[in-house]
């Protein structure tokens, strides 16, 4: 399975569409190597509705090799045939979800548990995302880590480590002293006045701290 790692992009469906697709292009031309869709839809929106949006992330994002993943509803990543579900927590019946998803991307975002990092590498998964590297509005939900255990991470597994939480370009260097193997972004991109280049500047950040695409 391709080892995933860069710019990890998260966007909200809970936004207008045109406008987000629009974004969501433009990054994917800087440069973003996953992209995640966020459970988050409007009020009784239809399962067709989704699924129709979902095939619009897709088409864009194919032509460019880069995965889709679906936040939390694996059933929803399953019927729409994305590379992948992203948990912001074990879910109930895990077994399940590796059966049915047997050779697609599974990720998990951890805060400070070390025992889940090491549950996470048992199980194999496909990466773990440290949230909230740095305070953020958009990941209030998210526990702060604290960085040691970001260091300690890499004695425990081998799965790609991404950081997340108020990453922005002007920070990243405060992260030199850490491993990973990526980020994951919202507002640093998509509330740039030009996504595509924001991704550019994020990669030229990564690059210094000698991440590769």
């Amino acid at each position: 399975m391709k080892w995933l790692k860069g710019i990890y992009l998260v966007i909200d469906p809970n936004q207008e569409w045109e406008v987000l697709l629009g974004k969501l292009h433009a990054a994917l031309k800087g440069g973003v190597n996953i992209v995640q869709i966020w459970n988050h839809w409007q009020p009784h929106l239809g399962r067709h509705s989704k699924l129709k949006f979902i095939s619009e992330v897709k088409a864009l994002a194919d032509p460019f090799g880069v995965p889709v993943l679906m936040h939390d509803d694996w059933e929803l990543a399953l019927d729409a045939g994305l590379q992948g579900v992203h948990f912001d927590e074990v879910p109930d019946k895990f077994h399940l979800v590796k059966k049915a998803l047997p050779t697609r991307f599974i990720g998990l975002t951890v805060g400070n548990d070390l025992e889940l990092i090491a549950w996470a590498e048992e199980q194999a998964l496909s990466y773990i995302s440290f949230c909230a590297v740095f305070p953020s509005s958009s990941v209030s939900s998210c526990e702060l880590i604290d960085q040691e255990n970001i260091s300690l991470a890499r004695k425990i597994t081998r799965l790609p480590i991404f950081l997340s939480g108020g990453i922005q370009t002007g920070n990243l260097a405060r992260l030199k002293h850490l491993s990973f193997d990526g980020i994951a972004v919202i507002s640093g991109i998509l509330s740039a006045a030009n996504p595509e280049e924001a991704v550019r500047q994020y990669w030229k950040k990564l690059k210094a701290l000698e991440i590769a695409r």
